[in-house]
C-alpha cells in the first residue's frame, strides 16, 4: 500500500498538471502562479484554514462554501478560484499545498528553470536571493526559481533542495553533528 505522502503527491501532480495546461491555454501561467502563492500564504498564516483543508470532518459542501467565500474575500478570481472550488467539490483540498508546489516545478520547467526550495532561519533580502540564484545557477547550469521558507528552528544557515539533491548548511544540523561526535568521544 502506498504511503499517504505518495498518494498526495500523485494527486497533487495530476491536479497541478491540469491547472498548468489550462493556464497555458489562457496565457496566464504567471498570474495563476502568483494567485496560488497567495493562497498558500493564507494557508501558512491561518490555523483555521489549514484545519479546513486537512480535516475530513468537513463535508465537500462545507469546504466548497468556505473556499468560495475565502477566494472572494481574498480577491482571487478566474482560473484559480474556479480550480480551488473544483478541488473542494472533489474533496481534494488536502492536496492543495502539494498542488502549489508541483505547479511551481512545472512552471519553472516550462520557463527553462530549475525549482529550488530554500529554508532559511530569517527572510532573505533581494541581494541575498540574487546571490543565491547565481550560486545555484553555477551548480545546476540553469536559471533557478527559488521558493524561500522561513524556519527559525534551523538557527542559521540554509537548507537548499534542488531536485533530488539537498544541501544542509543549517546551524541546527551542524550542532547535532557536533553533539553526536562529542558523545562518541566521551
Amino acid at each position: 500500500m502506498a504511503d499517504t505522502s505518495e498518494l498526495i503527491s500523485g494527486v497533487a501532480e495530476r491536479y497541478a498538471s491540469s491547472l498548468f495546461e489550462l493556464a497555458l491555454e489562457a496565457n496566464s501561467v504567471e498570474s495563476v502562479g502568483s494567485d496560488l502563492d497567495r493562497f498558500q500564504s493564507m494557508i501558512d498564516e491561518s490555523a483555521d484554514l489549514k484545519r479546513l483543508i486537512v480535516s475530513p470532518v468537513f463535508s465537500a459542501d462545507d469546504q466548497f462554501k468556505a473556499i468560495s467565500a475565502i477566494v472572494t474575500k481574498a480577491g482571487i478570481s478566474g482560473l484559480v478560484a474556479n480550480f480551488l472550488k473544483v478541488v473542494a467539490r472533489n474533496r481534494r483540498l488536502f492536496a492543495v499545498p502539494g498542488i502549489v508546489k508541483s505547479y511551481r516545478v512545472i512552471a519553472a520547467r516550462h520557463r527553462g528553470e530549475v525549482a529550488a526550495d530554500v529554508t532559511s532561519a530569517h527572510a532573505l533580502d533581494a541581494a541575498q536571493e540574487t546571490e543565491l540564484k547565481a550560486a545555484l545557477k553555477g551548480v545546476t547550469g540553469k536559471d533557478v526559481a527559488i521558493n524561500v521558507t522561513v524556519d527559525p528552528s534551523i538557527l542559521g544557515g540554509l537548507i537548499v533542495k534542488v531536485g533530488s539533491r539537498q544541501i544542509d548548511t543549517s546551524l541546527r544540523t551542524k550542532l547535532s553533528s557536533l553533539k553526536l561526535a562529542l558523545k562518541e568521544v566521551g
